[in-house]
């Protein structure tokens, strides 16, 4: 039997919306082994997406342990891992019970619009009672809108995870119990498995990281604290919430599997990770995560930008306990690749999600159809949970390939109208986009992104950006290879295997026409869904 080599890596478990993979890197950000498993998505009714958070827990279980056999078939020894960090969709909410440590209730995905009458109450409470700014003074109407996004960065929306909590203890009667019988723990998925990874009921840490605490409407985005002021308009105990975290630091250790021992070093929020991955940490810097939905994030360093056209502000990182924040500007699009994913599996159009390059390259162009994806309403810029998904342009000449098409250009003049705003937020002009995700495999998808967008396109060779987010916060925080994330120079030899660019070579006439026609089609799909139903 040969004996294994010992060595120095670092992994990262990437908790997504429709898989989970763990990746054990190098300190050049060379993957050394990894596995990667999907897990069920249920969709109970109408808008509604739920995940079974123990599956999620069993498969990145069984991630690590079959990268870990990968690693050693390699010839590598596991105890070369020498910590892990984790990044997770951000505002999939998940309730358990503190005696039993088991969910009281499937998770709500952050793609669920269920919650709309929700959104309608507390913004009905907002325009009439208003939230408490000072002891005994509250600010209603307009004021109070202004009042709840200078505390959070954020709006009232189906999308963040306080609004999902609060449905769940309005409508399941073992949440409502726990809530009241102070037997509840809230947390969003990274909070979920680093509690299980720590020993679950017996002795796990409820902690919550700041990026993705930083989705819930119920953090001070000023001061990283839980608001007073954000549980009594919500009316959440504070006994609920998880500890806040920083990025980087060591939480805990993996209480069993083939790591067990192995420190926590890193949690992030999977569009903060990509963000990290993609080493722009630096104010101006920018980064366009294609995954089931489009992620935009802009750097601007330690300032909060209050965007007033439709972006939210949200923590982009924080180094260490301590430390001071960076921040970044976001805007979010709900769909994108699981749009092609709804050619594959409700239209049959495709057989495999990459098949859609094919056929939509076979015609020149969408044959004037525009396809608006809302299809659970429309976030950044427009912010309308009453928008629904429109196919408009059709004719006896479309065919499938044409549709085809307009679905990757949906993606890309949303990310057009998320940029429009980031340029007049930050009063910058962006000259180049780094962008990852599954969908920026596709040549055609980059060369459609680049025309209607007009800017370059950077996409890096090594595509695992969100993964490698996570994995230079774990290795920051034990200091692995010298790493320090507060010192970006000490990372400039991790992921330097190159890129490629995409120009845009469309006529500026048509690159106009085309997104003046998109803003016509997104018009017609605004407030479709009028009335929020009781």
């Amino acid at each position: 039997m040969s004996i294994l080599k010992q060595g120095e890596f670092v992994g990262s478990l990437d908790c997504g919306t429709t898989s989970v993979r763990f990746i054990i890197f190098d300190q050049y950000a060379n993957i050394v082994s990894q596995h990667q498993s999907e897990f069920p998505q249920y969709y109970p009714n109408p808008g509604w997406h739920e995940h079974d958070p123990e599956e999620i827990q069993e498969i990145s279980e069984q991630c690590i342990t079959q990268a870990c056999v990968k690693l050693e078939e390699a010839g590598w020894a596991k105890e070369s891992v020498k910590v892990i960090g984790i990044t997770n969709q951000r505002e999939t909410t998940v309730a358990w019970s503190r005696t039993t440590g088991k969910p009281l209730c499937r998770a709500i995905v952050w793609t669920d619009s269920r919650t709309k009458n929700t959104v309608a109450h507390f913004e009905h409470l907002l325009a009439t009672t208003g939230i408490e700014v000072e002891p005994g003074q509250f600010k209603t109407g307009e004021e109070g809108v202004e009042a709840l996004r200078d505390i959070t960065g954020l709006k009232l929306s189906t999308y963040f995870s306080g609004i999902k909590l609060r449905w769940m203890v309005d409508n399941y009667s073992e949440v409502q119990k726990a809530h009241h019988e102070d037997d509840l723990l809230f947390g969003t998925i990274e909070s979920w498995v680093v509690y299980n990874f720590t020993g679950g009921v017996h002795g796990g840490i409820h902690v919550g990281e700041v990026t993705n605490a930083s989705r819930t409407l119920l953090l001070n985005l000023h001061k990283l604290t839980w608001d007073e002021r954000l549980l009594a308009f919500f009316g959440f105990r504070r006994s609920i919430l998880p500890k806040l975290v920083s990025s980087s630091e060591v939480y805990g250790h993996l209480s069993h599997g083939p790591l067990k021992g192995v420190p926590i070093g890193g949690l992030i929020g999977d569009q903060q990770g990509a963000l990290v991955g993609n080493k722009c940490l630096r104010q101006g810097e920018a980064k366009c995560t294609y995954g089931t939905g489009a992620f935009l994030l802009f750097c601007t360093g330690k300032d909060i930008v209050n965007s007033s056209h439709g972006l939210l502000s949200t923590v982009a990182y924080q180094p260490g306990p301590g430390a001071a924040p960076v921040y970044a500007l976001e805007g979010s699009i709900g769909v994108a690749g699981s749009a092609i994913k709804w050619l594959r599996d409700s239209m049959g159009f495709i057989k495999s999600a990459s098949e859609i390059n094919t056929l939509a390259s076979s015609v020149p162009d969408s044959g004037g159809v525009f396809f608006v994806t809302a299809f659970s309403g429309l976030l950044a810029p427009y912010w309308d949970p009453g928008a629904a998904g429109l196919l408009i342009g059709l004719s006896s000449y479309t065919t499938p390939a044409h549709i085809a098409r307009a679905t990757m250009e949906a993606t890309a003049f949303q990310t057009r109208a998320v940029l429009e705003s980031m340029k007049l937020d930050s009063r910058a002009k962006l000259e180049h986009l780094k962008v990852d995700g599954g969908m920026t495999n596709g040549d055609v998808c980059m060369e459609i992104l680049a025309d209607i967008g007009g800017f370059d396109v950077v996409r890096p060779d090594m595509k695992e950006s969100t993964a490698l987010g996570s994995a230079l916060l774990a290795g920051s925080a034990i200091r692995l290879f010298g790493w320090d994330i507060s010192k970006p120079t000490t990372l400039a030899e991790v992921n330097t295997q190159g890129s490629r660019t995409f120009k845009p070579h469309m006529p500026e006439e048509d690159r106009e026409k085309g997104f003046t026609t998109w803003l016509r089609a997104v018009e017609r799909s605004r407030g479709w869904d009028e009335g929020v139903y009781e």
